[in-house]
């Protein structure tokens, strides 16, 4: 009897300490999903989610555009754009986008500075038992660009961004916003995103967006990507647009850096 009682202890010790295994494995890998990476690019959709406490997220490219028809026409060149992200909290970051122009046309061509945009992200919904997230994110643009480059007043750019998980490794984002730039009555600005993964580091999306101008003229224009995931904290990426009211086209490259800070 006191055989077989030891032997029944030994074989609950054995299952003990598989389950403890397995729920050490399965937290490691959820961690492992959550810290990894998270971006703005390439699409058009800003995504819901923060970068977390401490951490600094750097997010790079270069775009070529052409717009326009046979009377007037003009080439712009994006080289580089760099937005850097930063959490002060884990549901709040500061936000800094700069970009280098190049603008032909015409006339001619100018280079410079665009306008310094600084802003912030907060997360308004992420709970771990809901599919949806929710985040507001707010820009302030500043006159601070080169004269022939710049806007010459003060903007801001805000966007409520929503997401879901459908399963089955989609994922659909849209953002609702609205800009005012200085002009007229500013634009409501739209884009709905629906990204697939085709496996751990690929993914693909596309996605239609465009803006009500002036609260009154309706432009759509639709683009398509794909990301690459190098590991958990860098990601590269292509993607291409082409618009349906207008003539316009562009190609972008770029990628994206997580530096995590020390309190993760």
């Amino acid at each position: 009897m006191q055989l077989c009682a030891h032997l029944e202890i030994k074989v609950l010790e054995v299952k003990l300490v598989k389950r403890v295994v397995l729920l050490a494995i399965s937290a490691l890998y959820f961690a492992q999903l959550q810290a990894q990476i998270v971006t703005d690019r390439p699409d058009q959709t800003e995504s819901s989610s923060t970068v977390g406490l401490g951490n600094l997220q750097i997010e790079s490219g270069l775009l070529i555009a052409y717009e326009g028809d046979s009377l007037s026409s003009s080439r712009n060149l994006l080289a580089p754009t760099s937005l850097f992200r930063y959490g002060i909290t884990k549901g709040i970051e500061l936000r800094f986008l700069s970009q280098f122009e190049t603008l032909k046309n015409e006339t001619g061509t100018v280079q410079g500075i665009s306008d310094l945009e600084i802003g912030t992200k907060i997360q308004v919904l992420q709970e771990e038992n809901r599919n949806t997230e929710i985040a507001f994110l707010s820009h302030l643009v500043m006159p601070t660009g080169t004269t022939e480059i710049s806007g010459d007043t003060f903007g801001t750019i805000n966007k409520i961004s929503i997401a879901h998980e459908l399963g089955g490794n989609l994922g659909l984002g849209y953002n609702l916003g609205y800009n005012y730039l200085g002009e007229g009555n500013g634009d409501l600005t739209y884009s709905v995103a629906l990204g697939v993964g085709v496996n751990d580091r690929v993914g693909l999306y596309i996605e239609p967006y465009g803006e009500l101008q002036n609260c009154e003229d309706f432009l759509l224009n639709v683009d398509a990507g794909i990301t690459y995931l190098a590991n958990e904290d860098l990601q590269f990426d292509f993607s291409f647009g082409t618009g349906t009211e207008e003539t316009m086209n562009y190609v972008s490259v770029g990628f994206s850096w997580l530096l995590k800070g020390e309190v993760n």
